[in-house]
């Protein structure tokens, strides 16, 4: 063992100590006491968000931090199932390993030179056979293993990954895109009829998940493309207001047309 290896053996031995003293229930944070499973999963999801903001503005300097509070709802949850007897940080770390083993034999085990296309094949395979090995009798194991608390965009990937993996799907984007052109006029119909109807609603959403098909089949995570919308979107209507303030106007106070001309103009100057 190197000494590197020490200092990070170290580490972490200090850091799951300092997680149990903060849950000593005599001398720990009246805080940290009080939490369980449940009342953390906001903070673990905030944190994780925060982690996916520092490498899309590039703050790799805070992306630091924010690894370490993402590590830190690992480490809480570690404890708290130790406290009742489920498991240790230990048994978590065993089983990631196995895990990361177990799901690249191209590495570990056969060595062997893979196309995208086959390391993707063998992804769904060795994932099938996990979901196969955990299945209850009688269970449905298809979307088993999709948290159903995953945000929507997020999971429409997943189930179309899934499909997909059973080898339903396009063979393109191209596909996918006229799906989504045939999605439009369905809700273009929809809404000529009734533009608040439950149907109008429904047809609503088949685009929308057509749409996250085409950010699939071209690579793209379709969370990342719409938060990357909004802060464009954010940017510019900012400047929209800069804009009008230049001009003695406000966004109380602008009419549309003139809030349109100001985005048109800013639109031209990016």
């Amino acid at each position: 063992m190197n000494q590197t290896t020490n200092t990070s053996t170290n580490t972490l031995t200090e850091l799951l100590a300092i997680m149990a003293k903060l849950r000593d229930p005599a001398t720990g944070c009246p805080w940290d006491l009080k939490q369980d499973f449940t009342s953390i999963v906001p903070h673990t999801l905030e944190e994780a968000y925060e982690v996916a903001d520092c490498i899309e503005k590039g703050d790799f300097g805070e992306l630091k931090n924010e690894l370490g509070d993402l590590l830190f709802q690992v480490i809480f949850y570690a404890q708290l199932a130790q406290e009742q007897g489920l498991f240790d940080f230990n048994d978590v770390m065993a089983g990631l390993n196995n895990k990361l083993v177990r799901r690249h034999p191209h590495v570990f085990a056969d060595q062997q030179g893979l196309t995208e296309q086959q390391l993707s094949e063998q992804w769904q395979t060795i994932k099938a056979q996990e979901r196969a090995a955990k299945a209850e009798p009688q269970s449905n194991t298809l979307w088993q293993d999709i948290p159903a608390n995953l945000p929507s965009l997020s999971k429409a990937k997943k189930i179309q990954q899934r499909v997909a993996g059973l080898g339903f799907d396009w063979p393109s984007y191209h596909g996918a895109l006229d799906k989504v052109a045939e999605e439009v006029d369905e809700v273009k119909e929809a809404l000529a009829v009734d533009p608040f109807s439950a149907h109008s609603a429904e047809e609503i959403g088949d685009l929308l998940f057509a749409t996250v098909n085409v950010a699939r089949h071209i690579k793209r995570d379709p969370e990342q493309l719409l938060r990357s919308a909004n802060d464009k979107f954010s940017a510019r209507f900012e400047k929209v207001q800069a804009y009008l303030c230049e001009r003695g106007q406000s966004l109380d106070t602008a009419t549309l047309a003139e809030m349109d001309a100001a985005w048109d103009a800013i639109k031209m100057q990016q």
